[in-house]
């Protein structure tokens, strides 16, 4: 249910890692940015990670031209093929010709300090 997955490297330390981008919001290209870096990077904040690397992604971030499309069932087979079958867990896929704009995030934390969503869940649903 969260945005980002999580990593543990030792018992002190875990990598926070997501993907996310935007379709246009606003007409100026430059608040967008801002924007699309705001939400990419609000991910690793929500789950109480400091980002450490953020990595532009553009138009062609993941782009999948849908089911029933030969180009876009190859490149799932692909994606798939070498990504799937390794524990690798999948992304945000999009059906859409509109550009998007978003950034790769990688964050650090104490694992014992991680957030998610089902933890807040167990919170707001025992006060």
């Amino acid at each position: 249910m969260d945005n980002a997955g999580v990593y543990r490297l030792t018992d002190q330390l875990a990598l926070v890692q997501t993907v996310d981008f935007l379709t246009p919001v606003v007409d100026d290209p430059y608040t967008f940015g801002q924007i699309a870096a705001a939400n990419s990077l609000s991910d690793v904040y929500a789950m109480g990670a400091r980002p450490v690397t953020a990595m532009k992604r553009g138009v062609l971030l993941i782009e999948d031209p849908g089911r029933g499309h030969p180009e876009g069932d190859t490149a799932r087979r692909g994606r798939e093929d070498i990504g799937g079958g390794r524990g690798a867990h999948r992304g945000h896929t999009v059906e859409d010709p509109e550009p998007k704009y978003g950034l790769a995030v990688t964050g650090v934390i104490n694992p014992e300090r991680l957030v998610t969503t089902a933890a807040r869940r167990s919170a707001t649903s025992s006060s």
